[in-house]
């Protein structure tokens, strides 16, 4: 997925991609959150959708409310928790070698921040989006769980298709 622009491409150059994914995913989420918090009342659905709803909730725990009664009351623990693996991708952005590989960090980064806001100003994640099929309903989430699964999802690929590229070039080489 790299390609030869990349690796031409200034560390400079390559670390504003990461700051632009940051700033975006951010951005996005913060702006999204504040509508659904003016817009929508708690628990109840509106339908956009056969199989979407616009459903204001708040998650105390981590991914798909994991965790809840654990950190319930304690959503500056999580924020420092977070902002702790933040600081790590930050290390890794700066190092990040591509474009692609800094948008990635930066997806996650910016996602990252927008949830920890949230824990900080209100002491919970706001989640929005309600995603459902014959009564079931996937966990709600929000732009900023979208930026991090799409940023995870960015780096698997690139990962893959790196390993898939080496192989290949050694294959022919022989």
């Amino acid at each position: 997925m790299s390609s030869a622009m990349d690796t031409l491409a200034p560390p400079r150059l390559i670390r504003l991609f990461g700051l632009a994914a940051i700033l975006i995913a951010f951005v996005l989420d913060q702006a999204t959150k504040l509508m659904a918090l003016a817009a929508l009342e708690r628990g109840s659905a509106q339908s956009v959708l056969p199989f979407f709803d616009l459903r204001l909730s708040f998650n105390q725990g981590v991914s798909f409310s994991m965790f809840a009664e654990t950190f319930a009351g304690r959503p500056l623990l999580l924020a420092g928790i977070t902002l702790v693996i933040v600081a790590l991708f930050g290390f890794l952005l700066i190092r990040s070698t591509t474009r692609w590989e800094a948008a990635a960090f930066g997806l996650i980064i910016g996602g990252a921040l927008g949830n920890a806001l949230d824990r900080i100003r209100i002491g919970a994640v706001v989640d929005f989006l309600d995603f459902h099929v014959s009564g079931w309903h996937w966990p709600a989430f929000n732009l900023a769980d979208t930026a991090i699964a799409m940023g995870v999802m960015l780096l698997l690929a690139i990962t893959s298709l790196g390993k898939n590229d080496g192989s290949a070039s050694r294959g022919t080489a022989r």
